[in-house]
């Protein structure tokens, strides 16, 4: 297969820095506001139009707290865009299968089939409770395995029937046509995330880890779907750092760890100790709190890791060598990365000129469509 280049929404705001908040220093924090770029429909439909032009497949917006409403941001954006698809994230268990299903019909209809999911079971009990969500890490999983059997059930166009331990559905049905229900990414690196991915979902997702240890999820994951008679694919969230020379790329990855005091790695080490999270405690063992054991395998870097919860590692390097990062992790099975950086506008270009032309060359990447920009190395 070919690979699947997909870029990212920051609907929390935009900066040049890992963090919005900074280091913590009165005068960082003057520096990063100033430079703030709030998630505004006008931001957003910038990246958005750019990725577009670009040749990035889709865009994933995040869910929380702590961003913007995945729904309601993507709909709005579906309008300054003609191609783009949306990868849109969502708590399975804050809102009904049936009333997901309708709502993801709507989406197809107006975007005109540019709908993806991306089902975020969640790993903090901390905010799962803020939406008044009280279940543990493998009850939240039992339940998004449910809530997946109903949407697909009725999203077939037939009256559908389930009675579980979380939903009790009767004789629902919603019509997709003229598209299909959108495509469903899931990540989660427990044993009950894994179990739910190979019953349910198209797509696998892993934060970046160093191929090995993906190979070995990937090989797991494949033998479970196996087992329960289907096929998925895979995919990787990476943030990306390419420019002309690897110098300059190590450059701008100092620039950044500068920006980050010490102070703040200690308080994201310890909030982000306590998650539930399986996936999170990997990304938390690649560097161990330690900025000199970033670089985990040559050019896959965790200085987000040090100040950020969820995909903590980056690709660093120059094109060639982002290229050859991806083209490995491809060979291992991957065919999906949704990648980011910071400021998302500018690092688009950074890549899509750069390490995506080259992929575009290697015949790694389908062609660009029409009304896309025909970039070349």
């Amino acid at each position: 297969m070919t690979i699947h280049l997909h870029w990212y929404l920051p609907t929390n705001g935009d900066n040049r820095d890992i963090v919005g908040s900074g280091d913590g220093s009165q005068k960082t924090l003057a520096a990063v506001r100033s430079g703030f770029r709030p998630p505004t429909v006008e931001y957003l439909g910038g990246i958005a139009r750019a990725a577009e032009q670009l040749g990035f497949e889709a865009v994933l917006t995040p869910t929380g707290t702590w961003c913007e409403d995945a729904w309601i941001t993507t709909a709005a954006l579906s309008a300054v865009t003609t191609r783009l698809k949306f990868l849109v994230a969502f708590r399975p268990g804050l809102i009904s299968p049936t009333l997901a299903a309708h709502q993801a019909a709507t989406f197809q209809r107006i975007s005109g089939g540019r709908l993806l999911l991306n089902v975020v079971t969640g790993g903090d009990s901390v905010e799962q409770r803020r939406f008044g969500d009280h279940l543990d890490h493998d009850q939240r999983y039992a339940r998004t395995e449910e809530f997946l059997t109903v949407l697909r059930g009725v999203s077939a166009g037939a009256p559908f029937d389930f009675r579980g331990q979380h939903y009790d559905v009767e004789r629902a049905a919603i019509a997709f046509d003229p598209h299909e229900p959108p495509a469903i990414f899931f990540g989660g690196a427990s044993p009950a995330a894994e179990r739910v991915a190979a019953r349910t979902v198209d797509t696998y997702l892993a934060w970046g880890e160093p191929p090995a240890q993906i190979e070995e999820r990937i090989t797991r994951v494949r033998k479970l779907a196996e087992d329960a008679g289907r096929s998925i694919s895979f995919g990787i969230r990476f943030h990306v750092l390419g420019r002309d020379t690897s110098a300059q790329a190590w450059a701008e990855a100092d620039r950044l760890l500068d920006r980050i005091d010490e102070d703040r790695i200690r308080q994201t080490r310890r909030t982000l100790a306590a998650s539930e999270s399986v996936g999170q405690q990997r990304m938390l063992a690649l560097h161990g709190g330690d900025r000199n054991r970033l670089e985990v395998y040559p050019n896959i870097w965790a200085g987000y890791g040090l100040v950020r919860g969820g995909a903590g590692t980056a690709i660093v390097g120059s094109h060639t060598e982002v290229a050859d990062r991806i083209e490995e992790y491809h060979a291992l099975g991957i065919d999906h990365f949704i990648l980011s950086g910071q400021p998302h506008l500018e690092e688009a270009y950074h890549f899509a000129e750069g390490a995506g032309a080259e992929l575009r060359r290697r015949g790694l990447v389908a062609p660009v469509g029409a009304g896309e920009v025909p970039l070349s190395p």
